[in-house]
């Protein structure tokens, strides 16, 4: 016979067990319900409802806006343009005779993007002697296609010569007055490809339905909302600017600026995410899952295998093949240093040192699309900053910080950058400001950037002082229920926000608290750094896939213009 304390010790433990497996069953289906989920992921309603809550807690006040008066003549764009010294040199050459180059990033960086560094430095080393016997040599300096033929139009600062990353910039500066010449030779330095980089799956996805897979057809993919398609500003980026001229003429061979091609291109920017300000936005979009296909040369992507393991490249356009310009009439003695240099790096080992690094493969790829001429490059530009936004106004709310710390230059450099570079926003947009220090001032409600709003506008940011702590992200929050409010009497507008700072966040709300909420209402949330500490800003902008940028003393304008024509 059992024993009975022995039974209710038995009876406890299955009771105990009972216990466990229930505990475990729930565990597991809380567990399961939040799978895939991390700290930021809330519903919109979960969003709306704590954006609720910490708004309740949040000093706000207003302001009365007065007006200014708005300056329309054109930005000067050499004024606007930084000094030259903001883009470094990264070979300086100490001959008798030196020739300073511009060079596209995808060759004057670092690493694999250092061809042309590599090249340079070789070519100084030989200490070369020109006919007269004195040395030569070469200094590069980095600089991306579209500013570096900014400073060359403007005339703000002229190298000896230029090597973008293709020659629509150099029909285009020709266009707007450059002088610049190619010699035999110089049409192609180095090889490369532009391409569009589309996920596996896509891949199957676009071949099943359109029956092969081409620019053509991975635009209409776009249209049809199956494809999740991001590219590079086209005022600044080669790549970006072949892929806008590019599908433009897949739309219309015939007109790529007519009727038909405008048309299309409405269609296929509606079903673009956004476009990307610069190439680390875009990969980080394409890292998070949020693009599924975007645009990249072929040097870059056969580097990184990590984009060739998940992407397939598909080129498009014309071919990157990296031409050497003369600028101006550099003389004789410079001319001869230019023609050495060239020689030398089209010779065998510096075109075998280009494969290494990525360049001189698919030679086999010719374009079918025409070398179109300047005309229709500048048109094109045009063309896309009138209908990028596909009809759609965007809203806008500035977030200016005024605390202490941003007092003096800060300030007054945010203050001069924001009004110079507001006159790259279009007229049917909608406009807000709002300031923080210690608390929160809605210094201009949100409306059509029309001619009063313009005023206003100024007039709020010329009033803007510093004082205070520094309570940033309740402002966002604050801004963020101004875009949503603004929304619902214009339902299909693009909302984002502009967040202009030093960084120093010390009271109010933390970027932890408020992260889900950004990340569920979806509104992206571009950062502008004043002398600032980049890192927490950075953080606030990969929220949602915008950007950010350093916008120090002397190229804030420039950036700040650059990135509102790109967005507004």
């Amino acid at each position: 016979m059992a024993n009975p304390n022995q039974n209710t010790k038995i009876i406890g433990l299955l009771i105990g067990i009972g216990v466990l497996v229930m505990a475990a069953i729930i565990g597991g289906v809380l567990i399961t319900g939040n799978l895939g989920k991390t700290s930021y992921e809330i519903s919109e309603e979960e969003a709306n409802r704590k954006l609720d809550r910490m708004l309740r807690g949040i000093q706000v006040t207003s302001v009365e806006p007065r007006k200014a008066p708005v300056n329309f003549v054109d930005t000067d764009l050499a004024a606007s343009l930084p000094d030259i010294e903001q883009y470094p040199l990264s070979v300086s050459g100490e001959g008798d005779i030196d020739i300073e180059i511009f060079a596209s990033p995808e060759k004057s960086g670092t690493g694999t993007d250092g061809w042309i560094n590599e090249a340079a430095e070789s070519f100084n080393s030989q200490k070369m002697r020109t006919s007269d016997g004195r040395t030569m040599s070469v200094s590069i300096r980095n600089i991306s296609s579209g500013m570096a033929s900014d400073y060359i139009v403007s005339g703000k600062y002229l190298p000896d010569a230029f090597t973008p990353s293709n020659t629509m910039w150099g029909a285009m500066a020709e266009a707007n007055g450059a002088e610049l010449s190619l010699e035999n030779g110089t049409d192609r330095l180095v090889g490369n490809v532009a391409g569009i980089l589309l996920a596996d799956n896509m891949v199957k996805t676009i071949t099943a339905d359109y029956g092969s897979v081409s620019i053509e057809t991975i635009t209409q993919g776009t249209m049809d909302g199956k494809v999740s398609m991001g590219y590079t500003y086209p005022y600044t980026s080669s790549t970006g600017l072949n892929f806008l001229v590019s599908s433009l003429y897949s739309f219309d061979n015939n007109d790529p600026l007519g009727s038909t091609a405008v048309s299309a291109f409405q269609k296929f920017q509606a079903n673009v995410p956004f476009v990307c300000y610069t190439t680390m936005q875009m990969r980080n979009a394409m890292s998070s899952g949020s693009l599924n296909a975007c645009i990249m040369e072929y040097q870059s992507y056969v580097n990184d295998s990590t984009l060739q393991k998940q992407y397939q490249f598909f080129p498009f356009g014309v071919r990157h093949d990296n031409p050497l310009y003369e600028v101006g009439n550099i003389g004789p003695e410079k001319q001869e240093v230019l023609r050495a240099f060239t020689e030398y790096c089209l010779g065998k080992e510096q075109q075998d040192s280009a494969k290494r690094y990525g360049f001189n493969q698919m030679d086999d790829y010719k374009s079918t699309e025409p070398e179109f001429d300047a005309v229709t490059l500048l048109n094109a530009q045009q063309l896309w900053k009138r209908e990028k936004d596909s009809g759609k106004p965007v809203v806008a709310v500035f977030v200016a910080d005024v605390s202490g710390s941003m007092e003096g230059v800060p300030l007054n450099n945010l203050k001069t950058s924001l009004i110079s570079a507001s006159q790259y926003i279009s007229n049917n947009n909608y406009i807000g400001l709002i300031s923080y220090s210690s608390h929160v001032t809605v210094n201009l409600p949100i409306a059509q950037f029309d001619l009063d709003q313009r005023s206003y506008f100024t007039g709020a940011v010329e009033d803007l002082s510093a004082s205070g702590s520094t309570c940033t992200y309740d402002a966002v929050l604050q801004g963020i229920r101004m875009l949503q409010e603004a929304k619902q009497t214009i339902p299909d507008a693009k909302l984002m926000l502009f967040v202009l700072s030093d960084g120093e966040t010390n009271v109010g709300n933390s970027l932890e608290k408020i992260s889900d909420v950004v990340s569920a209402l979806k509104i992206p949330v571009y950062t502008i750094g004043y002398n600032a500490d980049l890192e927490e800003l950075g953080q606030l902008s990969d929220i949602n896939e915008a950007a950010t940028i350093d916008a120090d003393s002397e190229d804030v304008t420039y950036k700040l213009g650059a990135l509102f024509n790109a967005q507004m």
